[in-house]
C-alpha cells in the first residue's frame, strides 16, 4: 500500500515537472543577461522587464486586450444567459440543438472563420477595429459559457425555483435575478474565467483581422519576436505572471463562496 502511495506521487511529481520544466526555461532566459554554453546563465538582470515595462506600446497592446475581453464578456454575457435561461425553463427540447449548435466553432478553424469575416466585412467600418474582434470573441465564448450555465441550472432544479418564486407572487423576470442568479452566480464566474483565459490569448482573429491597426497584446508578442529572445521571454513571463494572479483570485473567490 506504501509502495502505491509513493508511486503515485512520483507520477504526478515527474509530470508537474516536465510541465513547468519549460516555463523555468522560459524564466531564466527573461533574467539572463547571456547565456551560451553553459547550463545556468551567466549572469542575471532584470534590463529585459526594464524594457518591457518603458514601451508604450506594451501598455497599449494590454489595454486593447483587457478592453476587447471584457467587452466580449460583457457581450456574451448580455446574450448567453438569458438564452439559456429561456431553453432551459420555457425550451428544454432545444438544449440538443444548442448542443450541436455551440460546437460550430470548433468545426470552424480559426484561420478559415477569420477569411470568411474578412470577405463578409471587407467594406464595414467594423474591419481593422476592436468590435469585430468583440463579435469573434463572442463566437469563442459561446461554447464555453453556454456549457457552463446549461451544467449550473441543471444541477439547481430550475422548474422547481421558478414555480416556488412564482407561488410567492415573483414574476419570472424577478425570480431570474433573486432567485436563480444567486444560484449560479459560481458558474457564471467560472464560465467567465474561462472565456477570459482563452480570448486574452487568443492571435489568429486579432492578427488576421486587424493587425497592427488594433494591436493587442499576442500581436504585440508577435511583432517584436524578432527584436530579441530576452525580451520576448520577459513579454511571455509577464503574460504568464498576470494569468497567474487571476487565476489565484479565481480560485480564492470560490474557496471563499463554499465556505459560506
Amino acid at each position: 500500500m506504501r509502495i502505491t502511495y509513493y508511486y503515485h506521487y512520483c507520477v504526478i511529481g515527474i509530470i508537474l515537472f516536465v510541465l513547468f520544466l519549460p516555463l523555468l526555461a522560459i524564466g531564466l532566459y527573461a533574467f539572463a543577461d547571456e547565456w551560451g554554453a553553459t547550463l545556468l546563465p551567466n549572469r542575471l538582470t532584470l534590463k529585459h522587464f526594464q524594457i518591457l515595462f518603458s514601451d508604450e506600446r506594451f501598455y497599449l497592446a494590454f489595454g486593447r486586450s483587457l478592453f476587447v475581453c471584457f467587452m466580449a464578456l460583457i457581450l456574451s454575457t448580455i446574450i448567453i444567459l438569458p438564452v439559456t435561461f429561456i431553453i432551459h425553463y420555457r425550451y428544454p427540447s432545444l438544449d440538443k440543438w444548442m448542443n450541436m449548435i455551440i460546437l460550430m466553432p470548433f468545426a470552424m478553424p480559426p484561420v478559415v472563420a477569420s477569411v470568411g469575416l474578412l470577405q463578409l466585412y471587407a467594406s464595414s467600418s467594423l474591419m481593422g477595429g476592436p468590435w469585430i474582434l468583440v463579435l469573434s470573441y463572442f463566437m469563442i465564448a459561446l461554447p464555453f459559457m453556454y456549457k457552463t450555465l446549461s451544467s449550473s441550472l441543471k444541477s439547481i432544479s430550475l422548474p422547481d425555483l421558478m414555480n416556488s418564486a412564482n407561488l410567492m407572487g415573483s414574476s419570472d423576470f424577478k425570480a431570474f435575478f433573486q432567485v436563480i442568479l444567486p444560484n449560479i452566480k459560481r458558474g457564471l464566474f467560472t464560465s467567465w474565467f474561462i472565456c477570459f483565459s482563452f480570448m486574452f490569448g487568443e492571435f489568429v482573429f486579432a492578427n488576421m483581422l486587424v493587425g497592427t491597426r488594433f494591436e493587442t497584446l499576442q500581436v504585440y508578442l508577435f511583432n517584436m519576436r524578432s527584436t530579441s529572445g530576452h525580451f520576448t521571454s520577459a513579454l511571455v513571463m509577464t503574460y504568464f505572471t498576470f494569468v497567474l494572479i487571476i487565476t489565484y483570485f479565481a480560485m480564492r473567490y470560490s474557496r471563499q463562496n463554499d465556505e459560506k
